[in-house]
């Protein structure tokens, strides 16, 4: 084992903190592997480790986040989200090929899903934008990760009026996903993309509000002014309804 590996997981073992980890938990409906760390405890211990491998070559360090993935545990996970993304200068196109294998293999809730597809996987697309048809693929997985990561991989260049195309498209092939993590996944990129684009994601929400998961709406709308929030959310007038007041 890596001695980086080693002095990593002392150290998440030494801040290790029951309650954190007990509190934790409270935000997944599935069980989740921790060692009960705060986040920004995690963010500082994987800046400093950074400063010891970030010498190292783009496979190496790929090594490393992968034994870190293999451990299950959420802290070593976010440590991966912090150090994939420092290296987007050093991307190839190849790498999509690992990290779509990582959140096939390693990714199972929503808080590791989401560390690193916005970043990690949204710096890759942005570098290569052909990508983003890969991303389109995803949203026909059985896995329920990949389907969100779908989404939340352009949630950062949605927030920046990127993609807005694909962003639709997107939401289009997830739009009667039953699944509650992808619905809330799909509804954030649009909610992101109205920050830019506000009158087309209300245009799509008013097109497709009928069909549209209220969980993916809710999401969607968030940033909007009320007068438009009132107008998605409300409820059709029963054809029948309207013929008896005429």
């Amino acid at each position: 084992m890596d001695p980086i590996i080693v002095e990593l997981r002392q150290e998440l073992e030494e801040r290790a903190d029951a309650q954190a980890r007990e509190s934790l938990q409270r935000f997944f409906k599935e069980p989740v592997q921790c060692y009960g760390v705060r986040v920004p405890v995690v963010s500082r211990i994987a800046r400093d480790a950074w400063k010891k491998v970030s010498s190292r070559n783009k496979q190496e360090i790929f090594l490393l986040c992968e034994e870190l993935y293999a451990s299950k545990y959420t802290e070593e996970a976010f440590i991966v989200s912090n150090w994939v993304p420092r290296m987007k200068e050093r991307f190839t196109e190849d790498d999509f090929t690992l990290f779509a294998y990582w959140i096939r293999t390693y990714i199972s809730n929503w808080a590791t899903c989401d560390s690193f597809c916005n970043h990690a996987v949204g710096d890759f697309v942005r570098k290569y934008p052909t990508f983003v048809d890969e991303l389109k693929q995803w949203t026909g997985s059985e896995n329920r990760w990949v389907r969100r990561a779908a989404a939340v991989s352009l949630i950062v260049p949605a927030k920046h009026g990127e993609f807005l195309s694909d962003v639709l498209n997107i939401a289009d092939l997830l739009l009667t996903d039953e699944d509650d993590m992808v619905q809330k996944g799909f509804g954030w990129l649009l909610k992101e993309a109205s920050r830019k684009h506000q009158a087309e994601i209300f245009a799509y929400v008013m097109k497709n509000r009928r069909i549209m998961p209220r969980t993916s709406l809710r999401y969607a709308i968030e940033l909007m002014p009320k007068d438009l929030k009132i107008k998605a959310m409300a409820k059709d007038i029963p054809m029948t309804q309207i013929k008896k007041k005429e």
